[in-house]
């Protein structure tokens, strides 16, 4: 498992971002937050920009550079994944922690620190892998992963490690989320092409898996433009795609449940200017928040705080 932060808005009101300038929490609105109910969020942002939002939709930190994944730490500092790095970075924009990609490999992915103070990434290329590296930089854990394609970018996306040490990993043009055990045997394999989501010709890539409290798996489906709801084993129980939120859904790539039972959604491919880069969806998919930018596209979020008060006890991982 991993361990997550909910920050207070507050404690950003004022950052160093690594090029030593700094950000004010005064900063202009990047975006627009819309909600009948008067739900606002503030949260990390990876992607086109690696920063994060505020309740009032400006920037409150951010480091130059366009990155994948990243969350908040519970010591208030920044892991993320950038430049083919896995970065930590303090409060006063010093990395505190930094892993570089491996030269045999192409790319580096996924970025989490683990509950034992280890930081796992994947890479991918011709030796697609997980590893977790110590607070001194060094392996401590490699498992070898069976993606279904040499082409490096598509091998993996985000992977995420479970309660019981096994890994749970989207591999895109497999249309398969495996879990993996800590030798690189295949425990279970959950199809995403499956006839009701449309089959192969849905392009139902998986991107984001989360194993949920209950052991169901939440997977944001890329191309197919869905969010699934798998039980464990492997079958649909809960969907929502354009047609339940009025054309909403442009290549989900990032996601998080709430603890409240409620789904964020990154957009990532969403160009339309009117349509959210992100979304909040309830289990009855009813769209009850939304983040609009002409600019930004959300690779992950991790949302901190609404309406000034700390998530808690969310699954992102």
């Amino acid at each position: 498992m991993c361990t997550r932060l909910s920050l207070s808005i507050c404690s950003w009101a004022l950052l160093v971002a690594t090029t030593g300038s700094l950000v004010s929490a005064q900063q202009s609105a990047v975006g627009e937050q819309r909600s009948k109910t008067g739900l606002r969020h503030s949260f990390l942002v990876t992607g086109s920009i690696t920063a994060i939002i505020g309740e009032d939709s400006s920037i409150q930190w951010q480091v130059p550079g366009r990155s994948r994944d990243g969350f908040v730490l519970a010591n208030g500092n920044i892991l993320v994944s950038i430049a083919n790095e896995a970065r930590e970075y303090s409060r006063d924009g010093k990395v505190v922690f930094r892993y570089r990609l491996d030269p045999v490999n192409k790319e580096l992915g996924t970025v989490v620190r683990l509950d034992n103070g280890n930081t796992m990434v994947v890479e991918r290329g011709p030796r697609p892998r997980i590893l977790e590296i110590t607070s001194q930089g060094d392996i401590d854990v490699e498992v070898p992963l069976q993606p279904d394609t040499d082409n490096a970018h598509m091998q993996t996306r985000m992977a995420r490690k479970l309660p019981n040490g096994d890994y749970l990993v989207p591999h895109l043009l497999g249309f398969a989320v495996k879990q993996y055990s800590k030798s690189g045997e295949v425990k279970r394999v959950i199809p995403t092409d499956l006839d009701e989501l449309g089959g192969r010709k849905g392009e139902n890539w998986p991107f984001t898996a989360i194993q949920l409290a209950s052991g169901n798996v939440l997977v944001n489906l890329t191309h197919g433009n869905k969010t699934v709801e798998f039980d464990p084993a492997g079958k649909v129980a809960w969907r929502v795609d354009n047609r339940h939120v009025a054309g909403r859904f442009a290549d989900p790539c990032g996601g998080q449940r709430l603890a409240n039972g409620n789904t964020v959604i990154c957009s990532y491919g969403q160009r339309d200017p009117t349509r959210p880069r992100a979304f909040e969806i309830t289990r009855a998919k009813e769209v009850v928040w939304e983040f609009l930018s002409a600019d930004i596209g959300l690779h992950e979020i991790h949302v901190l705080t609404t309406n000034g008060k700390s998530v808690a006890a969310t699954s992102r991982k």
